[in-house]
């Protein structure tokens, strides 16, 4: 049997629930590198808009979720037909826009960062206005506690299937969830939903795929990549999601809720205007290695635009410093991303 060590740290999280006989891969992931961005944005922009790309799967029945993600089909150039209106006279308008890739300006803004650090980080980023979206860095990473939105959005699936309101004891296990970043809640939750096998159900259902979750109960093991966490909060807070409006507005009306002592990470990229942030992170202190986990997703607004904004690293020295580096790098990836959009007319 499987023993969980019991120690912990802030807000009850598992302080070492990786041990000795984890069987997940530990292959870490790429160090952050300028080109990732360019095979990842195509593939995000696509399964964002429900044309996803095969073959994830089959490496992770292989044992290879090591691999960085696979690139998808590139989107057409601006200019070609698709999308164009015909005219009375057959003449045809211009087409819209396509949603603007971002992999430049992310790289611009957070290459530097890269340089000479000691741990490993992705952004992604996609701003609600425009659809205009991008991811640096790529590979995968340890959850730790934001797999608990996912964990949440899996039993209100189950109650939306099952034609019923979650239940008192539902909503309090759901609450202290996510709010505290409570363990126990998840625990319960997790075995609710049917473990790791009903988190990727789900998943599937709402777009991701590159997130396996954690084996053997250990949910803060789940695999994710950051283009997969846009796509969670895509799901979370835009239309068109399996997801219904009043399962969606609960888990946004939580993530708004969060602990004043958990409130860092992408929050740091807010400017306080609009309705604020809403945001659930995760950090685990790994035993085999002594180094920290730090992850943050959520949705937020600066400049007059609205964001969705996931930034995961892998192997800070101390909880402060990870938590450092995903705030510097959401400030940095927020800012260069406003920048460029409001300077082309703020389409």
């Amino acid at each position: 049997m499987l023993i969980i060590s019991s120690s912990r740290t802030k807000a009850g999280h598992l302080a070492s629930p990786d041990g000795t006989n984890d069987t997940r891969p530990t292959r870490r992931p790429a160090r952050v590198t300028t080109s990732a961005a360019v095979a990842v944005v195509a593939a995000l922009t696509l399964s964002l808009l429900g044309c996803g790309t095969g073959g994830v799967r089959d490496r992770q029945a292989d044992g290879d979720v090591g691999a960085r993600p696979a690139g998808g089909p590139e989107r057409p150039a601006a200019g070609m037909d698709g999308g164009a209106v015909a005219g009375d006279d057959g003449t045809r308008s211009a087409p819209p826009p396509p949603a603007r890739p971002l992999s430049d300006t992310l790289t611009r803004a957070l290459a530097p960062m890269a340089e000479g650090s000691g741990a490993y980080f992705s952004v992604g980023l996609r701003d609600l206005r425009s659809g205009a979206v991008g991811v640096y860095g790529g590979g995968w990473y340890d959850t730790a506690s934001i797999v608990k939105v996912g964990i949440l959005a899996a039993l209100l699936l189950d109650a939306q299937d099952e034609g019923r309101e979650l239940s008192g004891e539902e909503h309090a296990h759901a609450a202290a969830m996510i709010e505290q970043s409570d363990n126990g809640a998840a625990n319960a939750l997790w075995r609710a939903i049917g473990g790791a096998d009903g988190l990727d159900a789900a998943h599937r259902r709402l777009g991701l795929t590159e997130t396996f979750g954690g084996e053997a109960g250990r949910w803060g093991l789940t695999r994710t990549t950051a283009a997969d966490q846009l796509r969670l909060l895509s799901a979370v807070f835009e239309d068109g999601s399996a997801l219904g409006e009043r399962a969606r507005d609960y888990i946004g009306t939580l993530m708004g809720r969060t602990a004043d002592e958990q409130s860092w990470g992408v929050s740091a990229a807010a400017d306080g205007e609009g309705t604020g942030f809403r945001l659930k992170n995760g950090w685990l202190p790994r035993s085999t290695t002594g180094l920290w986990d730090i992850n943050s997703i959520g949705h937020i607004t600066a400049g007059g635009r609205g964001y969705l904004v996931a930034v995961l690293s892998d192997g800070s020295a101390g909880m402060d410093s990870g938590v450092a580096l995903v705030e510097e790098a959401a400030r940095r990836a927020v800012e260069a991303t406003t920048a460029a959009l409001n300077g082309d007319g703020g389409w």
